[in-house]
C-alpha cells in the first residue's frame, strides 16, 4: 500500500453550502456523478460522501487542497455495485509519480455524516 486517507463531512453543513452556492455542484463534481444522482430527492448525503472521497484521496497521496482539481477524482459505480475511483489529470500524475497502481474506496453515510476511506495501492 502506498497511502491511505479518510475523511468525514457533516451533511447538514454541506447541504447548506450547496444551497448558498449553487454553482458549487458543477465546480466540485463531474457531469457523470451529478447525472447518476439526478433522480434522488436529496442528493446532499451522496455528494457529501463524494466530496469526502476527494479529500481522502488527497490524504492518501499525502497532498493538500490545490494539488489537483476536484474533477480529477470522481466516483463511479462498478458492475458489482461497489464504488470505484476514477483518477485523471494532475491527481493521476501525482499517483503515477508515487508508484500508485490502483485504488480501493469505501463510502458510507448516516443521516448526519458522510465518510470515505481511500487506499492507494
Amino acid at each position: 500500500m502506498r497511502g491511505i486517507g479518510i475523511d468525514a463531512v457533516d451533511i447538514a453543513r454541506f447541504r447548506d453550502l450547496l444551497s448558498r452556492r449553487p454553482n458549487l455542484r458543477t465546480r466540485l463534481f463531474t457531469p457523470e456523478e451529478l447525472a447518476s444522482l439526478a433522480e434522488r430527492s436529496d442528493d446532499a448525503p451522496s455528494l457529501a460522501a463524494r466530496f469526502a472521497v476527494r479529500e481522502a484521496t488527497m490524504k492518501a497521496l499525502g497532498v493538500g487542497l490545490g494539488a489537483f482539481d476536484f474533477h480529477d477524482v470522481s466516483v463511479e459505480k462498478l458492475p458489482s455495485g461497489a464504488p470505484g475511483l476514477q483518477v485523471t489529470g494532475r491527481a493521476e500524475q501525482l499517483a503515477i509519480s508515487q508508484g500508485v497502481g490502483g485504488w480501493h474506496v469505501s463510502i458510507t453515510h448516516t443521516d448526519t455524516v458522510a465518510m470515505a476511506v481511500v487506499a492507494a495501492l
